[in-house]
């Protein structure tokens, strides 16, 4: 039995089950998909709704793979991917340390989901009981590279929607100006006095 991984396992595993149900179905005094939404407009992550269920989603299944040793590759960049995207949306500006809001606590997540790769779940897991184990190096770094480009494809991508939403609603202000500005303007009829 690899008893400092079952732990590790267990506790980031089961933290990140509950904070993706926070978001996915309100438990545990979260906001739900509707708040969660919001959260994700509010950080211009479009569309939100979309962006809140791909959070919420992969919190929940990364952190339920992680606890269970299940497929801990995909655990590892499911994991990072959510703590990349709330270190550059929400943590960043804040500088390094948690008492300031900063991305410390979201980083030692990352490394520590990177080091569970690379170690392997161990045993008690499902990889191990399956002979499923990949584990080393190089499925370390794959996770974490698949995790960072995925924050990254997922933030480029709302922002290229918001660019394009605003643009289209510039355009749409501005024919309307423009139809405005060239309609005649209906002349009133003219009475004329019929009595004589």
């Amino acid at each position: 039995m690899n008893l400092g991984r079952l732990i590790a396992r267990v506790t980031i595993g089961g933290l990140f089950v509950g904070h993706g149900t926070q978001k996915l179905f309100g438990w545990f005094d979260g906001p739900g998909i509707d708040g969660a939404t919001q959260m994700m407009d509010k950080l211009e992550l479009d569309p939100p709704r979309r962006n809140a269920m791909a959070a919420s989603l992969a919190e929940t299944a990364g952190g339920a793979l992680l606890a269970l040793g299940a497929l801990t590759p995909l655990a590892g960049a499911l994991i990072t991917s959510t703590m990349t995207t709330a270190i550059r949306k929400v943590h960043a500006p804040k500088g390094p340390w948690n008492m300031e809001g900063g991305y410390e606590y979201n980083l030692v997540l990352i490394a520590a989901a990177t080091a569970l790769v690379e170690a392997g779940p161990g045993s008690p897991s499902v990889d191990r009981a399956l002979g499923l184990e990949a584990r080393g190096t190089g499925w370390a770094l794959a996770a974490l590279a698949t995790g960072i480009a995925g924050s990254t494809l997922a933030i480029e991508a709302a922002k290229r929607l918001r660019a394009e939403a605003e643009a289209a609603e510039e355009q749409l202000r501005e024919s309307s100006r423009f139809q405005r500005d060239t309609e005649v303007p209906e002349r009133e009829p003219v009475e004329t006095n019929t009595t004589a």
